[in-house]
């Protein structure tokens, strides 16, 4: 955890003098009071979350302008065009679900966000909007490695963290997902994982499915 890494960085630091690994273990320091910083938060957002999703009203919210506007931030924030690119398949007219609008783009940003890490260089990630009987159905699909079949529902237990391998270690507190089914949930939905197979029954990415009621 960030604090033992801090203690033991500091604990070095006391006893070199040379000016290149001091350098070193004070980045070291830097890089896990980010990681602490983030952590704490994450933890003190989802210790909240109960107490704040049973005071508020689900309202009638219209997912596809919210799609929209993740798909043009996007769009203005890829660095390269190796970066993966958020495609949107929605209802023209528009689709709404019963939920409280900031904590469904909340859910959206870090199903999305995820997807961004694992997709491979010029990848597509695609929202889908549809139907699911009595519930609405929005699903987050990547073209990443998938997810190991063992870890499909302890992905969203808290502090389980499956990164990319190149990924720097630390950037993620392993609440994210934990949180989105708290909140889902908390909005009487659904949230579920699995991995997209291509004709061979190879593996071809992955694939979150969020299920709320339709307004």
């Amino acid at each position: 955890n960030p604090l033992s890494s801090i203690r033991s960085a500091i604990e070095t630091l006391r006893r070199i003098d040379d000016p290149t690994r001091q350098r070193q273990l004070l980045a070291i320091i830097g890089q896990d009071v980010v990681r602490l910083d983030r952590l704490i938060s994450d933890v003190s957002d989802a210790s909240r979350l109960d107490a704040e999703m049973s005071r508020v009203t689900a309202e009638r919210v219209d997912v596809v302008p919210i799609l929209r506007t993740l798909q043009e931030l996007d769009e203005a924030t890829r660095d390269t065009e190796n970066d993966p690119r958020l495609e949107v398949m929605a209802p023209a007219t528009g689709y709404a679900v019963w939920a409280v609008e900031d904590r469904l783009v909340q859910v959206l940003r870090n199903l999305i966000g995820n997807a961004q890490s694992f997709s491979p260089p010029r990848g597509r990630i695609v929202v889908r909007v549809k139907d699911s009987g009595k519930m609405g159905e929005l699903s987050v699909e990547d073209e990443g490695p998938g997810i190991p079949e063992a870890n499909l529902e302890h992905i969203f237990d808290r502090f389980y963290s499956e990164r990319p391998s190149g990924e720097s270690f630390g950037q993620h507190s392993g609440l994210g997902l934990s949180i989105s089914r708290q909140l889902v949930e908390a909005l009487h939905g659904q949230i579920s994982a699995e991995n997209r197979r291509d004709l061979t029954g190879k593996v071809a990415g992955a694939r979150f499915i969020v299920r709320l009621p339709k307004a």
